[in-house]
């Protein structure tokens, strides 16, 4: 699972730009304020994982999510996020019980 990956704010960034639509090099430097070169191993990282792929079209290259690894990642969350959600609950449920007895 690419958690390390997804570890880095940019790379997190460039996945949420792409969810809107596929952008090239220029347009995610812009909205990210990095320079191309830091970008473009931004993007090589996100490629390499598995989460990104390349459409070339004349000379333009295009980037695009691919939301497959990260459905992975979230069926894989699911259970912890259950877990999270009860243990969130009883505490919930404990801090009511709290304010009812003052």
């Amino acid at each position: 699972m690419p958690f390390d990956v997804l570890a880095e704010p940019a790379r997190r960034r460039i996945l949420d730009l792409l969810l809107q639509r596929p952008h090239q090099v220029a347009e995610l430097t812009h909205h990210l304020g990095l320079t191309q070169p830091g970008t473009s191993k931004h993007l090589r990282i996100l490629r390499q994982a598995g989460l990104v792929t390349v459409r070339k079209d004349a000379q333009r290259r295009w980037y695009e999510l691919r939301p497959q690894p990260l459905a992975e990642i979230d069926a894989w969350l699911t259970p912890y996020r259950r877990l999270w959600n009860t243990t969130l609950d009883r505490l919930e449920h404990h801090l009511d019980t709290m304010e009812d007895d003052r």
